[in-house]
């Protein structure tokens, strides 16, 4: 069966469409004017009428222009191949992928693994993306230069990274369809936490630098969201009253402070990570 199939077969009391997506999401608590970090399994929502754009629309109607709506838009591909393990490719490989392969492009380069409704918004003409070549974000709305701009290549989800900038404006996060194995705020608790097994790391994209593409080298800290699933079954059972839980469609929905979560997932890791 395919995702499509398994939409329609969810859907048991019709498709979902803007204007339900609209109602669900402000019976979740999403409000005009905030600033909204979105992640989303568009296939768990049901099947839904104008597929992506319907959803993107829906919570852009919501937000409306005063608000700020962000997603992740990560190219994790445009990375070092030595790296690479689904699938690695052949050592000897490795320095023809440094030479050869494009420069990250803001407006051309593709998401890896995101989903389609992060890969249709990074297209909307309305839309700004950061530069980080490989875990840039997306972002609409009146705040959306503040949050992308000055995305540091180096240590790429800390302090100079969207995240931290939606930290600064009180933002939210909004999680429908997906855990908290997706929840990529939590990587700013996560540069910002002092665990053992932390430590620096050098990695390498290609990147434009006054027109011309080169390969740089820059520093970044081993992130891993391996033990995100307990860090946030953790984060619901003690802070159960400060998030917003409902339905998307057909499928569950958690909306809730970022501020919170990245502040959990800093002492969080602290105490358990090893």
């Amino acid at each position: 069966m395919t995702k499509e199939e398994q939409a329609i077969a969810l859907s048991t009391k019709g498709p979902v469409t803007v204007q339900s997506l609209i109602r669900d999401l402000r019976a979740l608590g999403v409000r005009p004017g905030m600033v909204l970090i979105f992640h989303c399994s568009l296939s768990a929502i049901g099947w839904v009428c104008g597929g992506p754009v319907a959803v993107i629309r829906a919570v852009q109607t919501v937000l409306r222009s005063y608000g700020t709506l962000v997603m992740p838009t990560h190219s994790g591909d445009l990375s070092d191949p030595s790296l690479w393990e689904n699938p690695p490719v052949p050592k000897p490989w490795w320095e023809t992928i440094r030479r050869t392969m494009p420069a990250y492009d803001p407006e051309l380069t593709a998401t890896r693994g995101m989903g389609t409704v992060a890969e249709c918004f990074r297209k909307q003409n309305s839309v700004v993306r950061s530069a980080h070549p490989q875990v840039s974000f997306a972002a609409w709305g009146e705040n959306c230069l503040k949050v992308v701009q000055d995305h540091s290549l180096e240590f790429s989800l800390g302090e100079h990274s969207p995240l931290a900038r939606i930290y600064e404006l009180d933002g939210w996060v909004l999680l429908v369809g997906v855990e908290h194995d997706c929840n990529t705020s939590m990587h700013l608790g996560e540069n910002r936490a002092r665990y053992h097994g932390r430590r620096i790391v050098n990695s390498g994209a290609p990147v434009n630098l006054g027109g011309h593409r080169r390969w740089k080298r820059f520093r970044d800290i081993n992130y891993h969201s391996n033990d995100f699933d307990r860090l946030g079954k953790d984060f619901k059972r003690e802070c159960k009253d400060q998030i917003r839980k409902g339905r998307i469609g057909y499928t569950k929905a958690q909306l809730f402070p970022q501020r919170l979560c990245v502040d959990y997932a800093e002492k969080w890791l602290e105490r358990n990570r090893r």
